[in-house]
């Protein structure tokens, strides 16, 4: 019995975790999206690719959830991109209805299912998808810190003239300019990232880091990033599927550890069969601590104004 995988949102980042998932061969995937024929049209081109490429996975295009009945995971990606005149709550209110929706149609349908969520503001739009699903905290999990890190090890390769295979990178936190890259924990095959380049080196990787994405989205000018986060997306869909049980910084749910209580926030976690199996508590220094306190506070001030909303 093949697994299967629900994308929700059939744009650029939903359309290239469709193509990685087949690619891969993980499992056959239903894209869902509210244009008529979008997904239809992607999927049909996507399982064409399917002789030539050499996978046998079924690739089906829909505008409802029926078809996505009994998934394994769900990922969701829709979301509007935030446009010139609009405030960030405007935007927020905005995805929050459609992430809202979103998780009412994935859990009526695929009630066992585990949530990957991808739409922004990431970590907000996680705490959504717990209320709404009512889900355990363990199968709703947020996709950022994989991107960041990605992103983080990509300039330290870039920096060192190294592989990218042998930089180990770890970032908390949330998505975006509160992202707290751990560079004590990072290295190159075990050596020290102080020992290879010196400390303004390193503060110019982390603040390029934190502004990945904008810096995409100004060479794009009118859209951003999508092969890395499906990259990253995808990474975590494989190791539920697979139970690899994977050590990843993911948006989790937290109760108190690293002194977050009831907020999704970026952290290592480990990813398998049954979604997020262990949260891994670092120690801290109190540099790191407060940088993650205020983390945590730019989401608990949007996840306040959802409830606002909410009522």
């Amino acid at each position: 019995m093949r697994k299967k995988v629900t994308v929700v949102g059939a744009g650029n980042v939903g359309a290239t975790c469709a193509m990685r998932i087949a690619d891969k061969e993980l499992a056959d995937v239903v894209l869902v999206d509210v244009v008529e024929g979008v997904p239809q049209g992607k999927s049909l081109d996507l399982m064409q690719s399917g002789p030539v490429e050499g996978y046998d996975v079924t690739l089906t295009g829909a505008n409802n959830y029926e078809p996505t009945a009994n998934s394994d995971v769900v990922v969701i990606t829709a979301g509007l991109p935030r446009k010139p005149g609009m405030s960030r709550d405007d935007l927020l209110l905005a995805n929050y209805e459609i992430v809202r929706n979103a998780t009412e149609q994935a859990a009526k349908y695929s009630p066992n299912a585990i949530l990957v969520i991808v739409s922004n503001p990431l970590d907000a739009m996680c705490w959504t998808a717990l209320q709404v699903s009512k889900f355990s905290k363990n199968r709703v999990v947020g996709m950022a810190g994989v991107l960041d890190t990605a992103r983080f090890r990509t300039f330290i390769a870039q920096e060192l003239n190294v592989s990218m295979e042998n930089v180990i990178a770890m970032v908390l936190g949330g998505h975006g300019d509160t992202m707290v890259p751990l560079t004590r924990l990072s290295s190159v095959s075990g050596i020290p990232l102080t020992e290879l380049m010196d400390q303004e080196t390193l503060d110019k990787i982390v603040k390029r880091t934190a502004n990945g994405g904008a810096e995409i989205v100004g060479y794009l000018k009118t859209g951003s990033a999508y092969y890395a986060p499906a990259a990253a997306t995808v990474e975590m869909v494989e190791s539920i599927l697979k139970d690899k049980k994977k050590v990843l910084p993911c948006a989790a749910f937290l109760e108190g550890e690293y002194g977050v209580k009831g907020l999704f926030c970026g952290v290592p976690v480990k990813l398998g069969a049954r979604g997020i199996e262990k949260v891994y508590e670092l120690k801290l220094t109190a540099d790191e601590s407060a940088a993650l306190k205020k983390s945590a506070d730019a989401v608990e001030e949007l996840v306040g104004i959802i409830k606002q909303k909410m009522g």
